[in-house]
């Protein structure tokens, strides 16, 4: 598996774990997550994760670019916080880091067969 893929799966799977952690298993609220922070967090954390998975798989840079940017604003939120859920801001920039592997690798497809 080439490291792109593995990057970009692992992220989203550790962004899903997470996701999964902070409303069902959050150690630091000790109430049980209100409906509305779990469609907020599943619009704003678990999607983006699960379109960077699909993003990885199928090889397409725009989802993955897509998944950065979606998730990157409750990303930095939660990377002020003093808990795990600083690690939402790592997955979210593997995102971006996948994304450019992605870009990098077709530009070297295009420059050895002489395409534009």
């Amino acid at each position: 598996m080439k490291f792109r893929v593995f990057l970009g799966i692992f992220s989203s799977l550790v962004s899903i774990t997470l996701w999964l952690i902070l409303n069902f298993y959050n150690p630091y609220n000790s109430e049980p997550v209100s409906h509305d922070v779990l469609i907020r967090t599943s619009f704003l954390l678990l999607a983006p994760a699960c379109a960077a998975l699909v993003g990885s798989i199928i090889n397409k840079r725009f989802i993955m670019f897509l998944a950065f940017f979606w998730s990157l604003p409750i990303s930095l939120y939660l990377a002020m916080t003093p808990s795990i859920f600083k690690m939402f801001i790592v997955t979210s920039l593997c995102y971006l880091l996948t994304g450019m592997l992605m870009k990098k690798r077709q530009k070297k497809h295009y420059q050895t067969n002489g395409e534009r």
